[in-house]
């Protein structure tokens, strides 16, 4: 491959891979972007300005040495941009499909504020890091000397996993613990596979099973296993569960049917695209065809929802946010996305109740209107008084966000520091709970957050356990 000279934003522009036709993707549920060639990777590599102050990997929560990696790219040296990133980075390919680079690094790109087009870090990271794979450059973390000390991971997402890597590359034995069939939490159940197809995630756990990690999945802590065995079981523990308890609505008619949780409708699509038998979906209780579907909620895990839908076969979906278009959480990458595929937005609307006999068959809707800023900065929605309207509705799905669940009592440990919002108290440093030896890392300590956070705290925490384990018995039980 030619050596291509960095700073070419000038004279080459912008350039993501190019997205199948919209017609095309309604119909599955593979990834919507298609690789970029070699010969193009490099030459939007070469965009980067090599800037003296990297804004793109100060806003990004692992601190990737982006520039370098890109120069790398440009002239060719693959395998050493591929080892630089995933230096930083336990799962490059999975950041580089699902981070939302337009608010983190990308949005931060010198060259994106002068004007000139962000480079597609992003699209960049995940052709690395495929090719690494292509290639067989990745491979398990198999480490040089065996340690007799043990951790326990209880919840196998991103941050657990994340943590598991960097520890059992140290030579210590973990165990992770989940009460699902499959681990990856919302890697494999969550994310629909148009923007995170399963096999990634499947093959990096298959590594980790490689290198010796051992997983005890079915298991939920607190019935199947007590966490005080856990912690007679190994000599540190890690809680990285994340947050499942899904933000309820109250309104008049919420317990209609046919009103379902996200997480529960989209784990249910996973599910189906893994070949397993899902008797709500073969029912049609969280199936949208042929049906009209209203979703509630404006971050990610709404974006998902619409999508989803339409894939499904619904016959129409519509997303009600109480905000405008510039004040969504979620990517507006995404929001494009959906709209390419048929999702009709409605913004500034909120649910004030649900029409249905047992079932749901509409939505009624407040019409809102932007106010002063709050204590995010964002725009404070105000109810329009008499704008009220019936949207007909035959599925509706609460996006709402999501709540820790309450850890010290299900698992009868009222001694674990809780926050007032049910998140566990850690030290910020160490990621140490108020229980010695225990730690917890990820959106059980941030709340829901994104899946890089979630993997800079689960390595961070790794570092913090190991040197936790090097100290004197005596003075780690302090």
């Amino acid at each position: 491959m030619a050596v291509q000279r960095m700073l070419q934003f000038v004279t080459k522009p912008k350039e993501m891979p190019s997205k199948r036709q919209a017609d095309e993707r309604r119909e599955d549920f593979d990834e919507i972007y298609r690789e970029f060639a070699a010969e193009k990777a490099a030459e939007q590599a070469s965009r980067c300005s090599q800037c003296g102050v990297p804004y793109c990997q100060s806003h990004c929560p692992l601190h990737n040495n982006i520039p370098d990696w890109l120069m790398l790219t440009a002239t060719g040296r693959l395998q050493e941009a591929y080892e630089l990133s995933q230096s930083t980075n336990t799962f490059p390919e999975i950041c580089g499909r699902i981070c939302p680079q337009d608010r983190l690094c990308e949005g931060n790109c010198v060259i994106e504020q002068s004007g000139h087009g962000t480079v597609t870090i992003g699209a960049v990271e995940k052709y690395l890091t495929d090719t690494a794979w292509e290639n067989g450059w990745v491979t398990p973390g198999t480490p040089r000397a065996e340690r007799d000390q043990s951790v326990g991971i209880i919840g196998a997402g991103p941050g657990g996993l994340a943590a598991a890597d960097r520890l059992r590359r140290a030579g210590v034995q973990v165990t992770v613990y989940d009460r699902y069939d499959r681990a990856g939490g919302l890697l494999t159940y969550g994310i629909p596979g148009f923007k995170l197809e399963k096999p990634v995630v499947m093959r990096r756990i298959e590594q980790l099973e490689a290198a010796g990690v051992q997983f005890v999945l079915n298991c939920t802590v607190g019935e199947d296993i007590s966490f005080d065995a856990i912690r007679g079981k190994h000599d540190a523990v890690l809680i990285a569960t994340g947050v499942y308890k899904s933000r309820d609505l109250k309104a008049p008619g919420s317990d209609l049917g046919g009103i379902v949780k996200a997480l529960d409708y989209l784990t249910a699509s996973n599910r189906k695209s893994f070949g397993d038998e899902v008797a709500d979906y073969d029912s049609g209780v969280l199936n949208a065809e042929g049906k009209r579907v209203v979703v509630l909620g404006g971050g990610d895990t709404a974006m998902d929802c619409v999508r989803t839908a339409i894939r499904q076969g619904a016959e129409s979906v519509k997303l009600l946010y109480r905000r405008d278009r510039e004040n969504m959480p979620g990517s507006q990458r995404e929001v494009q996305n959906a709209e390419e595929e048929g999702v009709e937005f409605v913004w500034l609307t909120a649910p004030a109740g649900f029409e249905g006999d047992s079932r749901v068959s509409g939505v009624v809707v407040q019409t809102m209107r932007l106010g002063a800023p709050d204590a995010s900065g964002r725009r404070s929605p105000e109810l329009i008084e008499g704008a009220d309207y019936l949207e007909p509705a035959d599925l509706v799905i609460k996006a709402l966000g999501f709540e820790p669940e309450a850890l010290p009592s299900l698992w009868g440990v009222p001694e674990l520091a809780v926050t007032r919002w049910g998140t566990i108290r850690c030290d910020h440093a160490t990621h140490m709970s108020s229980l010695p030896g225990v730690f917890a890392v990820g959106d059980i300590v941030r709340g829901a957050s994104l899946v890089v956070w979630a993997i800079r705290d689960g390595r961070e925490a790794a570092d913090a356990m190991l040197d936790y384990l090097a100290q004197p018995a005596s003075v780690a039980a302090e």
